[in-house]
């Protein structure tokens, strides 16, 4: 691979003008794509093979109005009066009028037919149904519901907006993300000592990013894309394009600062740093693809957009690094005298200087037990609060306190109950052909139900289009994301058999909050096999590398802490609630379902990325020496600088999301921001040097037999390091990674 990756290092610095062309047509023409065609984004959360879904699938063809969309305009009256007063029950009337000549409204409920009004007379809730579903529900619908509602609050009626039309927020490019850029831009400076070189990283990974970003949006007309999946991969895609370009072009400039020629300088950075960035970027990969294996077609989306994203990156880092660094030549090399200079001699250990991260490692191997016990101690106290883990999908009641879907979530709890926010739909089906059989059914049906408990209301059985169905609606007295709403879709479905050999209907749960339940259930039994397949992968992948035992075990059971961790400090803050005012959680309750999967998916890959790039500098001071502590502080030199800095991007551009007012993101920002800074600094910076001390020589160890099988794949360029010319220097120090 790493001779492979030297000849299109040479080529593309040859053929820098082609490589940027090719680049910059691309990019034009998925834009002109997505311009012309659209891109559309689709928010709903399915499970196929389902019972929730496949009585979902069937509602959309004979009620339409039931599996489709939901609007709820909530009026409250002033204090002191009732909705049911004549001027107060007049403009409610109106504002029904307006929302029922709103585009594509299928349906409006007014209160007093529904008869949700509440049981103190000062709140009342107007439904509408559309025949589509969120996705497909145009933004001038949207804003005529909310100005038929604004309409009534003329006449002294406070009003609010909700339902699942605000479920999908879009694509979220802002302000915070614009500020990670920044200081990923200033981490750069710093890390180089150079604008100009700041602003070579910066531009490679910008372009991938947003060819990136233009190929998945390119791709919404045709498959579904959430906007979810289009945030992921616009963060995956920031955060390992700036790492991956940096990697690369810090071990250019070291290469520079030793006299070697630009053209092969880059050349052997691609060889040797690019084989270790295509290495992690197809663990990143891989772990993301391995999401479509759940079979939830949002959570495929999500992993294979973002696997393309990084995808994207790691071509964008291995042809376009060094086609722009063909534009600056020898300019990139750090001038004589400067501090990036002698950080660069530094790393070689030309100037006898002690750097940062040989003190830092020396510090830490000096007792590698008290190390190994206190970082594993405090991972696994942060890790705790796993225990009580609890996985949902989020609705309005996780939205911001300002918005109007929040207001009407919280009116609506209050004055009506929880599970007002989230009914249950139950389809029941007769084999006899007659409506007049299916509507017996269904009200013996519905009198069953009630009996249930944590059933609060349960409404009159409403017909279909099809004779032989009828549909209740089944109001729990908890809320949507409530254990105890969970156990009532669970009870349902256990008393299916007996309520069809006592009313001759079959009965399926179904509606937003059965099948956002199964989602969750789904992934949760998915957590734990997800889990053992990415830790197997590890072991095979890293044992394949580092021709070793000890490291892929050391580095799968650092990886399973960051990530308990991670969890862990997720379920604190996201579930318990704890620093929630603080950092500007607006809700409390289960954590997003599929943020334990996708925090595993990513945490691995770039556990992976920091593991190469650090371990690998340790085994080629070990080759070269033989001694086996003295090389975990002197393959420590040559990357903690360069690797803290990647991480420092990473967690900037990750946290940049958090500020987001979106249930689905800030969780997974937040989760990935903590687990980046935990993986980096305290598992691979600390942990791994002070096993690594520990285990001494025997750290190195791999069966022969076991060594004879495992193909070579070359990830440190060791080929090109024997078969290029080096002067003494280089020959001396045969270092894999970038370093500045």
């Amino acid at each position: 691979m790493a001779v492979l990756l030297h000849r299109l290092g040479h080529g593309a610095y040859r053929h820098r003008k082609l490589v940027l062309g090719i680049w910059l047509f691309v990019l034009a023409a998925l834009i002109t794509c997505v311009g012309v065609f659209g891109s559309k984004l689709d928010d709903r959360f399915s499970v196929p093979g389902t019972e929730s879904q496949r009585a979902l699938d069937s509602l959309s063809k004979t009620l339409p109005e039931a599996s489709g969309a939901s609007a709820q305009i909530v009026f409250t009256a002033p204090e002191g009066h009732r909705v049911t007063e004549a001027p107060y029950a007049a403009a409610i009337a109106r504002a029904v009028a307006e929302a029922d000549r709103a585009p594509q409204v299928s349906e409006v409920v007014d209160p007093q037919s529904s008869g949700a009004v509440s049981g103190d007379r000062t709140t009342a809730i107007v439904q509408i149904q559309y025949p589509v579903q969120t996705a497909e529900v145009r933004t001038s619908s949207v804003d005529a519901i909310q100005d038929a509602a604004r309409t009534a609050e003329t006449d002294g009626l406070r009003t609010s907006v909700g339902g699942s039309v605000f479920n999908s927020k879009g694509v979220h490019v802002g302000p915070s993300e614009i500020i990670g850029v920044a200081v990923a831009l200033l981490v750069l400076v710093v890390t180089f000592g150079s604008l100009l070189a700041a602003g070579m990283a910066l531009l490679p990974a910008l372009i991938g990013v947003a060819v990136g970003l233009a190929g998945l949006l390119a791709l919404a007309p045709a498959v579904s894309v959430s906007s979810t999946a289009v945030t992921l991969a616009l963060m995956l895609g920031l955060a390992v394009g700036i790492d991956y370009v940096l990697f690369i072009l810090s071990r250019h400039r070291q290469q520079l600062a030793r006299g070697t020629d630009p053209k092969e300088s880059v050349a052997l950075a691609v060889g040797t740093a690019g084989s270790a960035v295509v290495f992690a970027g197809i663990t990143v990969i891989i772990a993301l693809s391995a999401l479509s294996v759940i079979g939830i077609p949002f959570l495929t989306t999500m992993g294979l957009g973002a696997a393309g994203a990084v995808l994207v990156a790691v071509l964008a880092a291995i042809t376009l690094v060094p086609a722009v660094a063909g534009f600056a030549g020898s300019r990139l090399a750090p001038k004589p005298g400067t501090r990036a200079a002698r950080r660069a001699a530094d790393a070689e250990g030309a100037t006898g200087r002690t750097t940062l991260g040989t003190r830092w490692t020396k510090w830490v191997i000096a007792k590698p037990l008290l190390t190994v016990l206190a970082v594993a101690g405090i991972l696994v106290t942060l890790a705790l609060p796993v225990m009580d883990l609890r996985l949902a999908l989020p609705d309005n009641g996780a939205a911001p306190h300002a918005s109007t879907e929040r207001k009407a979530y919280d009116t609506i709890s209050e004055k009506f109950g929880p599970g007002f926010n989230g009914p249950l739909l139950v389809l029941a089906e007769t084999d006899d052909g007659t409506a007049e059989a299916s509507s017996q059914a269904g009200a013996q049906v519905a009198e069953k139900l009630s009996t249930l408990k944590n059933v609060k209301a349960v409404l009159p059985p409403q017909p279909t289009g099809d004779p032989t169905q009828s549909v209740i609606t089944v109001l729990p007295a908890s809320g949507p994301d409530s254990v105890r709403t969970d156990q009532l879709v669970r009870d349902i479905r256990e008393a299916a058999p007996d309520l069809r050999d006592d009313t001759g209907a079959s009965v399926a749960v179904t509606g937003t909050t059965a099948v956002n339940i199964d989602v969750s259930n789904r992934l949760s039994d998915s957590l734990l096999p997800f889990v053992a397949i990415v830790v197997g992968l590890s072991l095979l992948l890293l044992m394949i590398v580092f021709r070793s035992l000890v490291i892929p075990v050391k580095a799968a059971v650092g990886f399973l802490l960051s990530v308990g961790a991670s969890l862990g400090l997720v379920v604190a803050v996201f579930q318990w609630g704890w620093l929630a005012d603080v950092l500007g959680v607006p809700h409390s309750g289960p954590v997003v379902s599929f943020l334990p999967i996708i925090l595993i998916g990513v945490l691995f890959g770039l556990a992976m990325d920091y593991e190469v790039f650090l371990v690998s500098g340790m085994r080629e001071e070990w080759a070269h020496t033989g001694r086996a502590r003295q090389s975990v502080v002197d393959g420590a030199r040559h990357s903690v600088r360069v690797v803290t800095a990647a991480a420092l991007i990473m967690f900037t551009v990750f946290a940049g999301f958090f500020p987001l007012d979106d249930s689905l993101i800030k969780p997974i920002a937040f989760a990935l921001a903590v687990g980046v800074a935990i993986d980096a600094f305290a598992v691979r910076m600390t942990l791994v040097p002070a096993v690594l001390a520990l285990a001494g020589r025997g750290a190195w160890w791999l069966p022969a037999w076991l060594d004879r099988i495992l193909p070579d794949l070359d990830v440190e360029g060791s080929s090109l390091q024997k078969a290029a010319p080096a002067a003494p220097a280089e020959a001396e120090h045969k270092n894999p990674e970038p370093v500045s």
